[in-house]
C-alpha cells in the first residue's frame, strides 16, 4: 500500500531544474535508498517528502494519519541538556513536561523543599490528564534500545553517540516513515553495524541517502537514482542497480551518438550552396529547429573528476620502523608497547572506534609526536603527504583556487605546469566556483578541496586520514582505483568499509587500552580472522600471542597474493590476444608464437607461486 505519492513535481534554485515534473511512490515498509551525485538535490527531495518545503509545481498526497521522522545529516551545534532530554523534545509539549519530572525527580535528591514537591505535583497532575506515563515507557524502552547514557549532557558525547541519540528523538515519535540523511557520516564502524541491524529489523518505511556501498547494499531494498531532475527507480539491492544502470549508460551514449549525427548532417544539408536552399524542403528544415531545440535541451551527464598522484623517487625498503613504542594520557592509554616495520608498497588500513589513538598513532609514526617509550626509525627518501593535516591548513577567507596555488597562476603537476583553473575544473569545481570563498564550500567540495591539493605535491608515503566523508560515489570509486594502482605506501583511516576492502593490503586494528594488532587483508578478511581467533579462544580458552615472525610471514603471504594477482591478469590478457583469428594468419606466425611463449612462461610463474603461498597455508 502506498503511503507517499509525488506527481509531476518540479523544483529549481538555478536555471536548471532540481527536480524536473517527476513521479514517485513509496510503498510501506519499503527501505529506499535515494543515489545521485553531490548537488544534484537528494537532500531537497527529502525536505519535499518532510514537508520542509514546497515544490514549484505538482502535488505530493500523503496516507491518512501517516508520521514522518527526519535524522538530517549535521547534529545541530546549539543543541544542550540531558540524553533523556534531547530525546523528549520529540514529543512536544508533553516531552517537555516529562524532561521537567526527571529533573524534579532528580532535584529531590538534594533539595525536598516544599516548591520542589508542589512544582512536582504540578508536573504528575498534567501528565496523568494527558495520558503522559505511556510515554515516559517509550523513551525509556528506545533509551535502553539505543544503549544510550540517559543522564549524561549531549554536548559531551561523541559524533557518534550524538546521532544515535537524535535517531532516538526521531524515533520516540514511532514513525511510519523514517528519513536518514547520511547517516553513516563520521559514524565508527561499530555503530554502522549497529545501525544497519537496527534498521533491518525496523518495522516502518526507511528512505535514506549514503554514499557507504556496504550500508546501502545491506539495507536497500529499492534505489531510487536523480539525475539530471529525473527520477528513476531500480527495484532490488545496489548491486543490481550497478548491472542495470551500466546498460542503460550505453543505451544512452548510443542513442546521442545517433542524434548528434543526424543533428550534424541536416546542419551541413541547410548549409549547401544557393541551388540548393532554394529547393529545400520546409519540413526538413522545421524538423531541423526541432533537432536543435532537443540538443540545447539535452542535459549531459555532470562530469568525473579526473585524479592523478604526483610522481615520486621511490623511498627506501624500510619506510617506518617502530620499536616498543608507548604513548599514553593520563587518564587514556594509546599506545602500549607496540612494534611494526611497514615496507615500501604496504597500503595499511587503520581500523577502530572514535577517540581510540589512531590519528595519535600516525602522528607517532609520522614523527610529529615523540613516543614517551620505544623508538620510530623513517627510511631514506621518504616524502610525505598528509591528508588531515591540510585540512587544518585550509584558510577559509581565501578563495578555493588561492587555497591551491597561494595566489599563483599555476600549479606543477608531475612537471608540468598547468594553469589553475583547468586543474580545479578536473576536480569538479567550475571557475566561478574556483573563485568562491572557502566558507561557503559543502563537505563533499572541501574533501575534492583536500584532494586537489594533496595531489600536487610529490610524495612516495600517503596518510589518508577519512578521506571519503562527503564524496560523491564516482569520485570515491576513482579516489579508489587511484590508491590500487598507487606504487607508495599508504596508511588509510577509514570507517569505509568498502573502500578498505579494496585499498588496503593490512590492517592495524586497535582494541582500546592501547592494545593493537596487525592483520592481512582488509576489513572483511580482519572479520574473518578475528572469527577464527575468537573460535581457538573458545577451543583452548587462551589467545596465543601473534609474534612478529607471524607477522611477516603474513606480509610475506600477502605478498605472494598481490603477485599471483597480477599474473592472472596478465594470463587472462594474453589468453585474450590469442583468440584474434588474425594471429594464425601465416605472416603472424612469430608473433603468434612470441604470445604462446609468454602464456606458457606466464603460467610455470603462476603455478611456481601458488607452491609457494600454499606452503603457507
Amino acid at each position: 500500500m502506498s503511503q507517499i505519492h509525488l506527481k509531476n513535481i518540479s523544483i529549481a534554485f538555478g536555471a536548471d531544474p532540481l527536480l524536473d515534473k517527476v513521479d514517485l511512490i513509496i510503498e510501506a515498509k519499503e527501505r529506499l535508498c535515494i543515489l545521485g551525485r553531490n548537488g544534484t538535490g537528494k537532500s531537497t527531495l527529502l525536505k519535499l517528502i518532510n514537508g520542509e518545503i514546497k515544490p514549484d509545481g505538482g502535488e505530493i498526497s500523503y496516507q491518512s494519519g501517516i508520521t514522518i521522522a527526519k535524522l538530517d545529516q549535521d547534529v545541530p551545534s546549539n543543541m544542550s541538556g540531558t540524553v533523556y532530554k534531547v530525546i523528549t523534545q520529540g514529543l512536544g509539549k508533553l516531552g517537555q513536561l516529562l524532561a521537567q519530572y526527571q529533573d524534579l525527580t532528580h532535584k529531590l535528591t538534594d533539595d525536598s523543599s516544599e516548591q520542589i514537591l508542589n512544582e512536582l505535583h504540578t508536573v504528575q497532575q498534567s501528565l496523568d490528564k494527558e495520558h503522559g506515563w505511556d510515554l515516559s515507557y517509550k523513551i525509556e524502552s528506545i533509551i535502553s534500545l539505543l544503549a544510550l547514557p540517559a543522564d549524561m549532557e549531549f554536548s559531551s558525547l561523541s559524533g557518534g553517540l550524538k546521532r544515535r541519540v537524535l535517531l532516538g528523538q526521531a524515533l520516540v515519535k514511532a514513525p511510519d516513515i523514517i528519513l536518514l540523511d547520511e547517516p553513516t557520516n563520521h559514524l565508527e564502524i561499530e555503530a554502522i553495524d549497529w545501525l544497519e541491524k537496527f534498521l533491518k529489523g525496523f518495522s516502518g518505511t526507511v528512505i535514506f541517502i549514503t554514499h557507504d556501498r556496504t550500508f546501502m547494499q545491506s539495507i536497500a531494498t529499492r534505489m531510487v537514482e536523480l539525475d539530471r531532475g529525473k527520477l528513476s527507480s531500480y527495484p532490488g539491492n545496489y548491486q543490481h542497480y550497478l548491472d542495470r544502470k551500466q546498460h542503460e549508460l550505453e543505451v544512452e551514449q548510443t542513442q546521442n551518438r545517433e542524434f548528434d549525427k543526424k543533428l550534424k548532417q541536416e546542419e551541413a544539408w541547410i548549409r549547401q550552396g544557393v541551388k540548393a536552399r532554394r529547393t529545400r524542403n520546409e519540413g526538413r528544415v522545421r524538423a531541423l529547429e526541432k533537432l536543435r531545440a532537443v540538443r540545447q535541451s539535452r542535459r549531459e551527464q555532470i562530469g568525473t573528476a579526473k585524479l592523478q598522484i604526483q610522481k615520486s623517487e621511490q623511498s627506501g625498503k624500510i619506510v617506518i620502523e617502530a620499536k616498543n613504542i608507548s604513548f599514553n594520557y593520563p587518564d587514556k592509554k594509546i599506545v602500549n608497547d607496540f612494534s611494526t616495520t611497514i615496507i615500501r608498497g604496504d597500503k595499511i588500513g587503520l581500523i577502530g572506534p572514535n577517540g581510540v589513538g589512531k590519528t595519535t598513532l600516525l602522528r607517532i609514526l609520522l614523527g610529529q609526536l615523540q613516543p614517551q617509550q620505544g623508538s620510530v626509525r623513517h627510511g631514506t627518501k621518504l616524502e610525505i603527504a598528509y591528508f588531515d593535516q591540510l585540512r587544518a591548513d585550509l584558510d577559509e577567507s581565501k578563495s578555493v583556487a588561492d587555497n591551491i596555488s597561494y595566489g599563483d597562476q599555476y600549479v606543477t603537476v608531475n612537471g608540468q605546469l598547468i594553469h589553475i583553473m583547468t586543474y580545479l575544473q578536473d576536480f569538479l569545481f567550475s571557475p566561478q566556483r574556483a573563485r568562491s570563498p572557502v566558507s561557503s564550500l559543502s563537505g563533499g567540495e572541501r574533501n575534492r578541496l583536500l584532494l586537489a591539493r594533496l595531489f600536487t605535491k610529490a610524495a612516495n608515503l600517503l596518510v589518508l586520514d577519512e578521506p571519503t566523508n562527503d564524496l560523491d560515489l564516482e569520485t570515491l570509486e576513482l579516489l579508489e582505483s587511484l590508491l590500487v594502482d598507487y606504487t607508495g605506501t599508504l596508511l588509510l583511516v577509514s570507517h569505509d568499509r568498502s573502500f578498505l576492502d579494496n585499498t588496503v593490503t593490512s590492517t592495524m586494528v586497535f582494541n582500546g587500552d592501547g592494545k593493537i594488532e596487525e592483520f592481512v587483508g582488509g576489513y572483511d578478511d580482519w572479520l574473518h580472522q578475528k572469527k577464527m581467533v575468537t573460535e581457538n579462544e573458545k577451543a583452548t580458552a587462551a589467545k596465543p600471542q601473534t609474534t612478529n615472525e607471524d607477522y611477516q610471514t603474513r606480509k610475506e603471504m600477502a605478498a605472494l597474493e598481490r603477485k599471483i594477482e597480477k599474473c592472472e591478469l596478465k594470463q587472462k590478457e594474453l589468453k585474450h590476444k590469442l583468440t584474434d583469428p588474425e594471429l594464425y594468419l601465416p605472416e603472424q606466425a612469430s608473433q603468434l608464437e612470441k604470445l604462446q611463449q609468454q602464456l606458457q612462461q606466464c603460467e610455470s610463474e603462476l603455478t611456481e607461486l601458488v607452491g609457494k603461498w600454499e606452503k603457507f597455508v
